[in-house]
This record gives C-alpha cells, sequence and structure tokens, in this order.
C-alpha cells in the first residue's frame, strides 16, 4: 500500500520562495515608474543600473536568488531522478548567477558571466525537475500545471534569443552603428526592437514557474510503499 511522507522544510522554504518571486516582480515594476526614461520595449532590465534606482535593481537580484535557493530547499526531497537532481544543480547555479547580478552591474564585466550562469541555468532547472517530479506519484494530479509553466521559461528564453537577432538584424539594416563598445541611445526608423519586453516576459515566466511549484510543494506528499 501506499503512504504518505510530507517534507518537513517544504512549507518555510516555499513561503519563502512564493514571496521572494513576488518581491521580483514588485521591484520589477517599481523600476517602471522609477526610470521612465529607459524605454522598456528595447532597455534591458539591467539598464536600471545606469539611472537613479540601481539598488532597487539590487534587490530585485538579490530576491531572485532567494527565491531559487528557496525552491531548491523546498523540492530537493521530492526530486528521485538523477536527471531531477541535476535540474537542482542547476537552480543552484541560477541562484549564484542572480547573486552576483545584484553585485556586478551592467557596468561591470563580471555582469555577463552572471547572465551566462542565471538565465539558462533556470530554464534548465526548470524542466528537468519538473519533468522529475511529474513522475513522482504526488505530483501527479498537478502534472499539466507543472509541465506548462516549465515549458513557458524555455519558450520566453527563445523569445528574447529571437528579439535579439532580429533587433540587431535590422539596426544593421537601418545604418546603425554596429561598432564594439559604442552604446545604443536611440533607435533608428524601421528597427524592430522589442527585446526588453522579451527579456521582462523571461522574468516574468521564471518567477512564474519557480511560484508554481513553490505552491504546490507542501501540498504534494512523497508515496512509498509500504508492506
Amino acid at each position: 500500500m501506499m503512504r504518505a511522507a510530507p517534507s518537513s522544510a517544504a512549507t518555510p522554504m516555499s513561503r519563502l520562495a512564493v514571496a521572494s518571486s513576488i518581491a521580483v516582480l514588485v521591484l520589477l515594476a517599481s523600476l517602471h515608474a522609477l526610470s521612465p526614461e529607459l524605454d522598456p520595449s528595447w532597455r534591458m532590465v539591467s539598464e536600471y543600473a545606469n539611472g537613479s534606482y540601481g539598488w532597487v535593481l539590487s534587490l530585485m537580484f538579490v530576491a531572485w536568488a532567494l527565491s531559487s535557493w528557496a525552491l531548491a530547499l523546498a523540492v530537493w526531497s521530492q526530486v528521485k531522478t538523477t536527471a531531477g537532481k541535476v535540474g537542482l544543480v542547476f537552480l543552484v547555479a541560477a541562484g549564484i548567477g542572480e547573486a552576483m547580478a545584484s553585485i556586478f552591474d551592467i557596468r561591470h564585466a563580471l555582469h555577463s558571466v552572471a547572465a551566462m550562469i542565471g538565465i539558462p541555468s533556470l530554464a534548465m532547472a526548470a524542466m528537468l525537475m519538473s519533468v522529475s517530479l511529474a513522475r513522482n506519484p504526488g505530483w501527479a494530479p498537478v502534472k499539466k500545471a507543472l509541465l506548462w509553466t516549465a515549458n513557458s521559461t524555455w519558450l520566453s528564453l527563445a523569445l528574447m534569443a529571437g528579439a535579439f537577432a532580429l533587433f540587431f538584424a535590422t539596426y544593421k539594416q537601418a545604418g546603425g552603428d554596429m561598432s564594439a563598445g559604442t552604446p545604443i541611445t536611440s533607435i533608428p526608423s524601421g528597427v524592430i526592437a522589442w527585446m526588453g519586453w522579451a527579456n521582462r516576459l523571461l522574468i516574468i515566466a521564471y518567477c512564474v514557474w519557480v511560484m508554481t511549484v513553490a505552491w504546490l510543494a507542501p501540498k504534494r506528499r512523497d508515496l512509498h510503499l509500504t508492506p
């Protein structure tokens, strides 16, 4: 027969993951109001560091890191497969990248390293962990929500990559200066520039996945066979 075994760490860590993710979204929204001079259609979120409220951006990245690490602690006991455990490692790595971004802003060379660690790692974690959790009998009733939100992470990542490619292709056609190190201060007519929105959508998708898994974790149970 089956019996339920709840995780004692799931509830507090799940709450922290949800609260931290909500904080990320609130802080991101506040930056739109605090720094309206930065056009969100093509300015990346990290560029808020160039405004007067860089400390709000740093808080956002700290909250993002906390959400990743809290979720890893909340579900580690329910991730049973090898691939899922690799996903947990990616989730911890994503938190490291997010924490680095809170210290090293866009004006620092290590910010690019933080992005290369944090952005793809969370998408990898979402897919590997969600597939693993979906195979856990305790998560079977919420399998669709789990996989839908997980798929939204890599789809948003692909969308952002496509937005960047489209921007630079049309920027070059419009005669924009593509010289290395030359800052882009304005967008010529004809340039398709919406990678800023794609960047924000990615953050939302990532936070929604974390909140979904964290919200569901305390309600799930590891099922064990007993005589």
